[in-house]
């Protein structure tokens, strides 16, 4: 029988490590990704979102703090993610946002389903507008939605 908590919990530590190759060994050849940051299918795609991540934040680390180990499938866990903006990071209108060297604390959680022992779709769910407003962005006013 496959402990699919194991293998969740290899995904937090090979995070931690931000060692794709091992983060690759843990997703289904057909795995989604959604979060606020994009959607992404298979793990070329997942790989280079986490990234864009580990680029912008080479410090990043994340410290799991809950985990719903009632469930079996979705495995659910919440985070806190912490990290240093010491390289450049990709912004959802596609560029980059030079280093400010602002300090982040980002509170999050989780769903991975898992199939034959493997991440199938793992969804995660963070404030965007938090983690660009510790970076030192602000929204500018615009045309409404409606127009």
């Amino acid at each position: 029988m496959v402990d699919k908590w194991a293998t969740k919990r290899r995904l937090a530590a090979a995070i931690n490590d931000h060692d794709l190759a091992r983060m690759r060994e843990l997703f289904t050849d057909d795995a989604t990704y959604v979060s606020p940051a994009g959607v992404a299918e298979g793990p070329e795609q997942i790989l280079w979102l986490y990234e864009q991540f580990f680029r912008g934040f080479p410090d990043l680390h994340l410290a799991v703090w809950y985990e719903a180990t009632t469930t079996d499938n979705p495995l659910m866990v919440e985070w806190t993610a912490i990290g240093t903006h010491t390289g450049p990071f990709l912004l959802p209108d596609g560029s980059d946002l030079a280093p400010t060297g602002r300090r982040i604390t980002l509170r999050g959680t989780c769903a991975s389903f898992l199939e034959d022992g493997k991440i199938a779709t793992h969804r995660e769910y963070f404030d965007q507008l938090e983690l660009y407003s510790q970076l030192g962005l602000h929204l500018e006013p615009g045309e409404s939605a409606a127009a």
